[in-house]
This record gives structure tokens, sequence and C-alpha cells, in this order.
């Protein structure tokens, strides 16, 4: 077989070494084309009668606007292919509900600032300054017992009215940290801040909630001194109230709570006498140094000791009420809802953090009433766990303790005098609405006491946003009435007695009521944002940190 070889190369030529761009057999060349024109051509050419592109325009950018684009008829936002909604954020809704709404959205898709509070002859405040600032701020309403989501919409607050619009910051249970990063190619600048001290002053939280307000209030100029100055001067202020009105406001909080499970005059002048000895001892304590646990054990023991020896002695009292008075002024229920708060927001290291110091409180009080409790079973006390079962029903008796235990729980909390009488209602409604429920209605304790703590939340956010104030002022005081100390005394009692099956039954009872407190004052809070918002506000992200469904 005979091959024909290349021009020069001696190799064959066969049907796979040809070119794809070359001219097939029995297709010949436009007439008048020249020699060097025929030659192969790329598969990206022009096609014949598609006028070539103007040599003039120059070459554009994947990143540059079509030439179709037009900024008039632009459309008002691009919503992604994932369907992020446009937000619209108005100065008519507090700011709570504003730096909230851009903490849930990513950093690329936040607004910027709409206005920054400086002078007109500065170019700007020390980003470490105004970085320092918003720990303080953040450190007072933190150590104060605010939430971690409220922290920090207060600490965003405060970067972007003072011109830091791509802020993160972060609120753990002891440290506060932000970041502030000018542009995508500059560093990072980070300040961190931790808390040592914990204090319930709800005036002090109130004060730094105005200064919030005004610092990110457009109307009003506040320069970084003087938000330096009014900030030392929160810190400055005194307690409203002196300590023996504590002591004394402890006394009626616990006589008020006897009262509400039955107890009479007697009954509450030895609650009250019970828990103002338990708080003195407690003060003498904490000025030896001894934490909070065992101010807790101490603090349990007065009250449990009076019932106990009235039992030995045979009075015609209730020694049960008198227990549970005393266990009223003790339980955590501050510290409760708010670890719930950060548990339903998202905030999980908080909230875990926050129910394990609930958790360590409430085994003090446990080993301090099981300590007096177990002598008084030794000396063969008559303590009747029965007498859970007899429910004395004096309405009017009870709404009126009700609202005195409240007003004695903000006395406690430092609240700001104008709004104790605010939420001395509330906790009265809260007790009126539980007492229908329960007593009249015949419902199950754990969900009358979940609808009543919601009406608590529900009413306190709306008289926080009327004031563009915390809520925690108007929330906290009012479920002192719901607090599950005759299931807590109940319990404790059936460990004593050596009947596990009874006081298991009644731990889990108050577990679960103090779960149906805080989910429901929460509830209450978020239904209050969900509907009922100022006229022109927009959407408000839900906390959805996962995508789990």
């Amino acid at each position: 077989m005979t091959d024909t070889a290349g021009p020069g190369d001696g190799k064959p030529v066969s049907d796979e070494a040809r070119s794809a761009f070359s001219q097939p057999t029995g297709v010949h060349p436009q007439p008048g084309a020249a020699e060097e024109d025929s030659q192969t051509t790329s598969e990206f050419a022009v096609p014949e009668g598609v006028p070539e592109p103007s040599a003039a325009e120059p070459e554009g950018s994947a990143f540059s606007a079509p030439r179709t684009y037009s900024a008039r008829s632009a459309p008002p936002a691009f919503t992604p292919a994932a369907g992020t909604p446009l937000v619209r954020l108005t100065q008519e809704a507090p700011w709570q509900d504003r730096m909230r709404t851009m903490l849930r959205m990513s950093v690329t898709e936040r607004p910027a600032p709409e206005h920054a509070q400086r002078h007109e002859d500065e170019v700007g405040p020390a980003v470490p300054r105004v970085l320092d600032l918003t720990l303080r701020i953040g450190e007072l309403l933190l150590a104060g017992g605010e939430g971690a989501e409220d922290v920090e919409a207060a600490m965003f607050a405060v970067c972007r009215s003072y011109g830091l619009d791509r802020c993160e910051p972060t609120v753990t249970f002891t440290l506060l940290s932000i970041s502030h990063q000018p542009s995508l190619v500059e560093d990072p600048v980070t300040a961190s801040r931790t808390v040592r001290r914990r204090g319930t002053d709800y005036t002090r939280l109130a004060a730094v909630f105005r200064l919030v307000h005004d610092i990110s209030d457009p109307q009003t100029d506040v320069s970084l001194e003087e938000a330096y100055r009014r900030l030392a001067e929160i810190r400055r202020n005194r307690h409203p109230y002196p300590g023996w009105v504590l002591t004394a406001a402890n006394g009626v909080l616990a006589g008020s709570a006897s009262v509400l499970v039955g107890g009479d005059v007697i009954v509450f002048v030895a609650a009250a006498v019970g828990a103002m000895l338990g708080d003195r001892l407690a003060w003498l304590c904490a000025g030896r140094g001894l934490p909070e646990f065992y101010q807790f054990i101490v603090a349990a023991m007065p009250p449990a000791a009076i019932g106990v020896a009235l039992t030995l002695a045979h009075a015609d009292v209730r020694a049960s009420a008198v227990i549970t008075g005393g266990l009223f002024a003790l339980l955590p229920g501050r510290a409760l809802v708010a670890g719930v708060q950060d548990g339903l927001t998202g905030f999980y290291i908080t909230a875990s953090a926050r129910l394990l110091e609930v958790m360590y409180f409430f085994v003090g009080i446990v080993i301090g009433v099981l300590l007096i409790l177990y002598f008084g079973v030794r000396l063969d006390a008559k303590l009747n766990p029965d007498a859970a079962l007899l429910v004395i029903e004096r309405p009017l008796w009870q709404i009126a303790a009700s609202m005195m235990l409240t007003l004695a729980f903000a006395v406690l909390l430092q609240q700001e005098r104008s709004t104790v009488l605010a939420v001395t209602l509330n906790g009265g409604v809260a007790w009126v609405v539980y007492g229908a429920m329960h007593y009249v209605g015949g419902l199950s304790p754990v969900a009358s006491t979940a609808v009543a703590a919601g009406l608590v939340g529900l009413f306190g956010q709306l008289m926080s946003r009327y004031r563009y104030a915390s809520a925690l002022p108007y929330v906290t005081a009012a479920i002192g009435p719901l607090l599950p100390g005759s299931a807590t005394y109940f319990g404790l009692l059936g460990f004593a007695q050596n009947e596990l099956d009874a006081g298991l039954v009644s731990l889990t009872k108050a577990a679960a009521l103090a779960m149906a407190i805080a989910i429901g004052v929460n509830l209450g809070s978020e239904i209050s944002r969900l509907f009922l918002r100022v006229p022109g506000a927009g959407g408000r992200r839900a906390a959805k940190r996962t995508r789990g469904f």
C-alpha cells in the first residue's frame, strides 16, 4: 500500500491530520478573495453580515453598570436570589427595634449611618474612644441584668451614631467585645471589656437607656465628651433607696407572699421578721467577702427556723406559709427571666451561664432550708406536706397582697419612683389573671402562670416603647406574685421527710412554673413587637441562627 508523503517531511497525510477549520473538498473560495484570506479562521470571529463594533467604545468591566442602566429608572432595591427582603428603617421606630433589626442583618446588607454625632468643625471622633464609650455603656447594661440582645443593640446604636457603621458587637456573660473595620482593605480595630461586678439598680439602667436614646436621636447633638460626662454622672449616682428601706422591703415582700398562700396577720409578721433577719445576715456575709452562694444559704435559714419554731411551739399558724414567704424573697426570678430570654433569642452561651448562676442560687436556697427542715424533723416538728392541698381563696386580700409584693420587689430592684406605680398595677393584673384562670376557671397552674406572665411582658414592653426605656423595670417586679415559692418549699419538705417521689414532683412543678414565667414574659414582649408597630416601622427579622427548617 502506497501513502502520499507530506511536503518535505516524508510523513503520511491522513484525514485525522487535517485542521478542523480547513476548506472541505468541493468548496471553492469566493471569487476575488486573496490567497492569504483563505487561511484558517477562529470560530469566535464575527460572522458575515454582523457590523463590526466601534473602535471608540472602551472595553467594559464585569463590575461596571450596563449601558442600559439608568439611575432614574432603577428599581428601589435589589433582592438576591436567596430572597433577602428590603428592610426600611424609619426614625419613628424606637432605637431598640431599629438596632435589633440591623444586627440581624449581614454587614453587607445594613444601610449606611443616617447621621453622625459630631460638630461641624470636627472630622470625626477617634475610633478607639468611640469603642471605649460603647464598651462602658454595654458594661453598665449587662451588669444591671439587661438581656444580651438589648445590650448588643445599645452598643451598635452608639457606634452608628458616631459614624462607625461596620461594627460587630459581641456579648457573653462576663465579656464584651466590639470590632470595627473601616473598609475591606483596612485592618479591623477590636476592643474588649470584662464585667467583674454585678448589681441590681434599675434607676441606673434607665439612665443609661436615656443616654443611648439621646445619642441615637438625630435631633439631639451629644458630643463624645458630653456622653463621657453623663456616663460618669450615672456611675457616681447613689442608689435611690437606703439600706434600711431595702431591708424593710424584703420583709414586706416575704409577708405579702405569705398572705398569698393563705397566711394571716401573725404569719405576715413572722415571715417579715424572718426575711429581714436573713437579709441582715446576708449583708454581714457579703461584708466578710463570702460568695453569693453562701449568702443565699444564710439568708434562707431564718424564715425556715421561725416556721419550725412556731410548729414546735404548737402555735395555731401555717408554718408552711411563713417558710414560703421567706422563699419568695430569695428566688432569683430576675436572673431566670434574663437567662431564658437570652436562650430564646439565640445567645446560648450567655443563657447557659445565666441559668447556671440561677441553679447555684437555687441550690444555696435548698441547702439553707433543708438544714433547718432536717433538724425540725429530728425534733419531731409536725410539718404537714398535705397543707399544699389546702387552698384558701381570699380574692381581695390576695390582690392587695400581690400589689404590695410587687411594690416591695420594685424597691429592692432600685427602680425609679416614676415607674413604681405602673409596675405595681402590672403585678396586680397578673395575679387577677392567674386567679381567674386557676381558681375560678380550674385551669392548670402552669398554663395560668404562662398567660399571666405573657400579659406582664406585653404591658411591660408597651410601657417601655412608650417611654423609649428598658422593659425590665416594668416586667421583673410584676412577676413576683407568680414565683413558685410554695411548690419549692413542699418539694424540699418531701426531701427532708425522706419522701423523694413527692419531693421530686413538687420540684418539677416549681421548675415548670419558672419556665412558664420566663417563656410567657418573652412571648408577650415578642408579640408586642410583632403586631403593635409604630406607624411607618419596617419589618423585623426573627432571631434565626440556623437553616434547619
